[in-house]
């Protein structure tokens, strides 16, 4: 696939400095009195334009080509006189990532950058100093004399501003450098007890700083890939008509029926939890949680403005140690109304990732990640694997697999797996990556209609259809599986039906006792769904068809950044055991 790239990136000086030198003109021409002898001449109309703009050498009427170029010296002349002063005054402030795609034809004076430094090379009348902003993966070189004012201050971690000129480099690591005429310590550094030093830093190593590790160029350049992805997908569920929500983050269930949340209680009354009988003296009434998915509460919500989505933390009690989980993440969820067939849901999150990362594939931020030299980077997989990933998400037509054919098509390389594939027992790991590989070809891929013992109790049971055998009922839903990663998202019709929903609800064991359908407005008799009493009341009342996903964000920006474990993802992961600053 063609590499695409926006050419608006790259175009140089950047807009805030082209307004700054515009200005600058406009005050030079209005004091540029009286005019030229030229433009004075041109006024009376003793010289055509005409004429001004032949290549002819002969002798004009009044004037000859020598005459022309030395008025024409005269003004550039008179413009410098009234330049040079605004130069000096009118500082140019600029990112370093401009900076770095600016390469001017002649020297810029008076330009602004800050950041903070990531090494100081010493020498005899010079300091060479790299600077990083977090716009940019390359640092900026800057030269600076040792009697610079305050150049003592500079020493890594610090954070400066640095004015200077903007000039064509010597050196083959960048075309300009800075040469710095004047330095402003903004917060001083003790460059012996910094903790990230030029030196390569393990990723263990920074987990254990999370306060600062965002400042390596790396976990900045995350960090605004992070916030371009939001961006694309704010863009595209606007585009579609659909409602950004936010939902609960405290909630009286577990959705997904694990039992794997986070209890809440004040810190002054933890004793609480322990007295489940005693409930007048709960904060709450009774016991509530950290919420595990949004999605119950985002059902309620789409009955009301039709298409809905949120971004969420979400949290899980899990006490996993691998590199896929963590305790809080960010969960994407998408509930649509009046849909009534399960490819509507998965069109929706196919066509959603793929224009994120068409979106995202042409910022400077994602080329620069995509193309890193060195060392940069050297614990991620590398770029020329993660631009595979890329190609494969924005690729059309994403395969779709039934979950009881992937199970035959898996049963077919059995001496592969440590687990043996069995209809009734889900995929493990294994099995996924082998499908993601040799199904989806480097595309990602969907596989449908899972058993209905294994999956949640709000999913639509699936149609018999005469042409279509599994072993077993099934549910229309889907997983969303890439390569190297496995699942990345997860989605299925909602059953939108009382009767069948309380059926599903007592096989799960959250519905006690037993009951008869009611659509009169009253509880069916006997029937207690407990905290999701609000859930079943929304099928009482007008529940059109409707579905939707969840997708793991931060697992997803893994795959398409190439970090190998969630916890390098997130800026403060918690995970079983940690929970720092």
């Amino acid at each position: 696939m063609r590499m695409r790239m926006r050419s608006s990136v790259f175009t140089t000086p950047s807009s805030s400095t082209l307004r700054v030198m515009r200005g600058m003109r406009s005050i030079v021409l209005a004091h540029h009195q009286p005019p030229p002898p030229l433009c004075k001449d041109l006024d009376q109309g003793r010289i055509s334009r005409r004429s001004i703009s032949s290549s002819s050498p002969r002798r004009l009427e009044n004037i000859d080509l020598k005459e022309l170029e030395r008025l024409t010296k005269e003004a550039e002349e008179r413009l410098k006189q009234y330049e040079e002063p605004l130069k000096r005054t009118v500082p140019l402030h600029m990112s370093i990532a401009e900076c770095l795609r600016w390469e001017p034809e002649s020297e810029e004076d008076n330009v602004v950058v800050q950041g903070y430094v990531r090494s100081v090379r010493g020498m005899k009348t010079y300091r060479f100093v790299s600077l990083g902003d977090g716009s940019s993966l390359a640092p900026l070189q800057a030269v600076v004399p040792v009697d610079t004012n305050q150049a003592e201050g500079l020493a890594i971690g610090a954070a400066v501003r640095l004015t200077g000129k903007w000039v064509a480099s010597p050196g083959a690591s960048q075309s300009h450098e800075m040469q710095v005429t004047q330095v402003d310590i903004l917060g001083p550094s003790d460059a012996k007890t910094f903790p990230i030093q030029k030196k390569y830093q393990t990723p263990e190593y920074l987990r254990t700083i999370p306060h600062l590790r965002p400042r390596t160029p790396i976990n900045a350049a995350l960090l605004k890939m992070r916030s371009e992805a939001v961006a694309a997908l704010t863009r595209f569920f606007a585009d579609n008509h659909f409602t950004q929500t936010h939902p609960p983050i405290l909630t009286s269930s577990d959705c997904e029926g694990a039992g794997e949340v986070f209890t809440v209680a004040p810190a002054s009354n933890v004793a609480e939890l322990a007295d489940e009988d005693n409930k007048s003296k709960m904060f709450f009434r009774n016991k509530k949680y950290l919420t595990v998915s949004t999605q119950l509460h985002l059902e309620a919500l789409a009955q009301s403005v039709g298409n809905v989505w949120t971004l969420s933390p979400v949290f899980r009690a899990e006490k996993s140690d691998t590199a896929r989980h963590l305790s809080e993440f960010y969960m994407l969820e998408a509930e649509m109304s009046f849909v009534n067939d399960l490819d509507e849901v998965m069109d929706l999150a196919e066509d959603m990732i793929r224009n994120m990362c068409i979106t995202m594939y042409e910022s400077h931020t994602v080329y620069e990640f995509l193309n890193r030299e060195g060392r940069v980077g050297s614990d991620l997989v590398p770029p020329e694997e993660v631009k595979a990933r890329w190609e494969g998400m924005m690729a059309d037509d994403w395969p779709r697999i039934t979950y009881t054919d992937a199970i035959e098509f898996l049963q077919e390389h059995a001496d592969k797996f440590e687990h043996k594939p069995i209809w009734t027992e889900g995929l493990h790991s294994e099995h996924e990556k082998f499908i993601a590989e040799h199904v989806g070809d480097g595309k990602p891929v969907f596989v449908t209609d899972y058993p209905r013992d294994i999956k949640a109790f709000y999913m639509r049971e699936g149609q018999s259809l005469p042409d279509i055998s599994s072993p077993g009922p099934t549910v229309q839903c889907f997983d969303l599986l890439v390569p190297d990663l496995c699942e990345i998202a997860g989605g299925s019709m909602r059953e939108h039906r009382l009767e069948p929903l309380l059926e599903a609800m007592k096989r799960h064991n959250i519905v006690a006792g037993e009951f008869t359908s009611s659509m009169d407005g009253n509880a069916p008799t006997g029937a207690k769904a407990g905290p999701l009493d609000w859930y079943v009341d929304l099928r009482r009342w007008g529940c059109a068809p409707h579905g939707g996903f969840g997708i793991g964000f931060d697992r997803l920006l893994c795959y398409l950044t190439g970090v190998q474990t969630i916890r390098d993802m997130v800026s403060f992961p918690r995970w079983f055991g940690r929970c720092d600053c």
